[in-house]
């Protein structure tokens, strides 16, 4: 091996990176879902960078660019404060969620830092009083990451469902 080598990455060592990347990405992801679906739910906003932004929104206003979701929050004050309103005054019957969250995949490493991938999610859903769980969404997470103190934060998540219809009970963040 040449000291050349050494200097200029190989395609296995660029390849290597983003295996690396794209499996620190899917842990992330398992944290998350375990945060959601186990709580505690006061954990959630400890995802997201400080200017962040988190939207939930239909496939079709997604592609045709329509900012506003169903769910949009922009910065960490606004996710504490609907976990606030869903610990404190929302209203609603007890259910369990499970998130299931695959085929991850990194777009795109930015210049800058920021890190955009996608993954797709499946939201199951069982209410308390119903002893068979339903599906409540499923989607695609457009993502963009970047690290904060050599963590891994969001600092956008859209959570664009395919669902033609959604239940009239979207509590818990997707």
């Amino acid at each position: 091996m040449t000291i050349t080598s050494l200097k200029t990455p190989s395609k296995s060592d660029e390849m290597l990176d983003r295996l690396l990347l794209r499996q620190e990405i899917e842990e992330f992801n398992a944290a998350y879902a375990q945060a959601l679906d186990n709580g505690p739910l006061s954990d959630w906003p400890d995802f997201f960078a400080e200017e962040a932004l988190y939207v939930i929104t239909a496939r079709e206003n997604f592609a045709s660019n329509l900012p506003v979701g169903l769910v949009y929050c922009e910065g960490k004050g606004m996710l504490r404060d609907r976990i606030f309103a869903i610990e404190n005054t929302a209203m609603f019957a007890p259910r369990y969620m499970r998130h299931f969250i695959t085929n991850c995949r990194v777009v795109e490493s930015r210049a800058n830092g920021e890190i955009v991938a996608t993954s797709n999610y499946i939201l199951l859903q069982t209410l308390f009083d119903r002893p068979e769980p339903t599906l409540h969404q499923i989607g695609t997470y457009y993502d963009v990451f970047v690290r904060v103190d050599g963590a891994l934060k969001l600092k956008e998540r859209r959570a664009v469902y395919d669902n033609l219809l959604i239940d009239n009970s979207v509590v818990y963040p997707v």
